[in-house]
């Protein structure tokens, strides 16, 4: 069983790869807007292939961030939501003399 601070760990990364990913969605929308107006203006320019290629990198980026969530979800549905107290009384051990 992984301890408590792997679990921990592994949520906080979860909850930051979700802001994250929203930043690289930001980030591609911004980057295609810039290159439809590029090539609008100037196709075939310099102004036009730079925010293509950005947004190439951040669509990348996106992609990944989605498909790592998407795998750590899967693993996380047969774990319970929250930290219960076990069903079960604790056992007490008795040091033998």
């Amino acid at each position: 069983m992984a301890p408590k601070n792997d679990h921990s760990k592994l949520l906080r990364a979860v909850r930051q790869m979700r802001r994250i990913r929203a930043f690289y969605a930001l980030g591609a929308l911004l980057w295609a807007v810039t290159a439809a107006w590029g090539g609008w203006q100037n196709p075939g320019s310099r102004q036009m292939w730079v925010p293509v290629l950005l947004l190439a990198v951040f669509a990348g980026l996106l992609s990944a961030t989605t498909l790592w969530l998407r795998q750590h979800r899967s693993e996380d549905a047969d774990r319970p939501a929250h930290h219960a107290a076990p069903r079960r009384p604790a056992v007490r051990r008795h040091a033998s003399a």
